[in-house]
């Protein structure tokens, strides 16, 4: 594995988990604090927001774990064991979130289009976990690993929005809505560029190479002549 290459994935997943801790501490504290007061606002759907932030959770937990070749190649019965709890977390946890979102939050100002974000949002990462998986079960690995890529890119939209708005003091529902639109709009680009990254360094690489070989190989033509 190009060693370049191995470095930034590791960057990425740091600043990943970078993102997940601020959310924890900024936002979604309550799920491990049963005492924390916002459950007074959360009481009527409560069940639901509990089993959602949970499953939800495991998968962005997980997800990086199928990435990693050190965990994979030695342990295959964990990496299709963890493999499943995240395919289970996406399926529960999306529809779930998206009810949730039609059925509670518009009640407390939210608008439609946000409910129509939030479903749009749970369709693709279920699709695209859903397609990593039917790739998997026929053994295609390449095609299932870059599904799986862009499944986790839709899932850590979640992270995204909640880090980019508490950053930038953006709390109104209307700002909120349009830095999820972008977030999910660049989601499966950022996916795509990631997939076919080390492609594109590899080439560059081979490349510059060849350069200085076919100058090389000009200048020893000029030479015989």
């Amino acid at each position: 594995m190009n060693r370049s290459w191995f470095r930034w994935k590791y960057i990425v997943f740091g600043c990943i988990f970078l993102m997940m801790g601020y959310v924890i501490v900024h936002n979604e504290r309550f799920l491990i604090d049963s005492g924390d007061p916002v459950w007074k606002q959360y009481e009527p759907f409560k069940w639901w927001l509990l089993v959602h932030g949970l499953v939800a959770a495991c998968a962005l937990f997980l997800g990086p774990m199928q990435f990693s070749d050190r965990l994979r190649l030695p342990y295959p019965k964990l990496h299709r064991v963890v493999g499943r709890v995240y395919v289970a977390g996406v399926l529960i946890g999306s529809p779930i979130g998206a009810f949730i979102q039609y059925r509670f939050d518009e009640q407390v100002g939210m608008s439609r289009s946000f409910t129509i974000a939030t479903m749009v949002d749970a369709l693709l990462w279920m699709l695209t976990t859903v397609i990593a998986l039917a790739f998997a079960l026929r053994g295609k690995i390449q095609q299932h690993r870059q599904w799986m890529t862009r499944s986790y890119a839709v899932a850590i939209v979640f992270l995204e929005v909640r880090m980019i708005s508490g950053i930038g003091g953006w709390h109104s529902f209307a700002i909120t809505e349009t830095v999820f639109w972008v977030c999910l709009a660049l989601s499966l680009l950022l996916a795509d560029i990631a997939i076919h990254w080390q492609d594109l360094w590899s080439a560059r690489s081979v490349a510059a190479r060849a350069i200085p070989t076919v100058r090389s190989q000009g200048v020893a033509s000029a030479n015989r002549t």
